[in-house]
């Protein structure tokens, strides 16, 4: 029988060996204490900049359609305030005029600009919020080590629910895929992130469908608000004989 010497002097190593190993990082904890801080109370002022894309249809009937415009834009205390350059207002008036003598002129500017509205604004300016609203909505599935950008990192895994659409929408679901991952840096902070749905269905009977989303965010900090310094979005959609891709930039750069 071993002594009771012997056996504290072996419980004293191993609770030594125990405090010699750190403790295992809880991602997910980290994450959300990081989004809890960064709660934007830093004043911005930066230029947002978007590029559009979209393509309808198939072969030679298919149609393309593009765009570009940038605001500038101050977020603090007051609220977020928007600047249009008199060369932006001067194409968006040059396109508007060019439609009104033809329905069918191009308008690459106004077009753009679609994707310039405050509920577009507002995520890229303050993502903490977005990103926790993401996290609520999904479950945590798995967290490894991981590098982003050349740095180490820390990449967790969510599954996306069919719950995240509406019951209108769930109607004619049939099958459902969605996944969110973050890559997070040592104390939490958010590096990017990639957001993935897939949805497959039926609409009244007879008409199959089919719908991608992938959206890809780099984030960055000013102070302790939480940025979107580029965020990437690609959408497609096919159903009755119809095919349609989209895809939007946006960069957002401090200064």
């Amino acid at each position: 029988m071993m002594s009771r010497a012997v056996l504290g002097a072996c419980c004293m190593a191993a609770l030594a060996t125990m405090a010699a190993v750190p403790a295992r990082a809880d991602g997910l904890a980290d994450l959300k204490g990081a989004l809890a801080r960064l709660q934007a109370q830093t004043p911005l002022k930066a230029t947002l900049e978007t590029r559009t894309w979209r393509r309808t249809g198939e072969g030679k009937d298919a149609e393309e359609f593009s765009g570009h415009a940038a605001v500038a834009l101050e977020d603090g205390s007051q609220g977020m305030r928007l600047q249009y350059s008199r060369d932006l207002l001067s194409r968006m008036d040059g396109e508007q005029q060019a439609v009104a003598k033809n329905p069918n002129a191009r308008t690459p500017t106004l077009y753009a600009m679609r994707e310039l509205g405050p509920d577009d604004l507002r995520p890229m300016v303050s993502a903490a919020e977005g990103l926790a609203r993401q996290l609520e909505r999904g479950t945590f599935k798995s967290e490894k080590a991981a590098a982003y950008g050349g740095k180490p990192a820390r990449q967790l895994t969510f599954n996306v629910p069919v719950t995240t659409l509406s019951d209108r929408d769930r109607k004619y679901i049939k099958d459902f895929s969605g996944s969110l991952e973050v890559w997070i840096g040592a104390d939490g902070t958010p590096m990017a992130s990639s957001l993935n749905l897939h949805a497959t269905g039926r609409a009244f009977v007879v008409v199959s469908f089919e719908f991608k989303q992938e959206e890809q965010s780099v984030y960055a900090l000013a102070g302790d608000r939480l940025m979107i310094a580029r965020k990437e979005s690609k959408t497609s959609n096919a159903g009755a004989g119809e095919r349609s891709e989209d895809r939007i930039i946006k960069t957002l750069q401090q200064g």
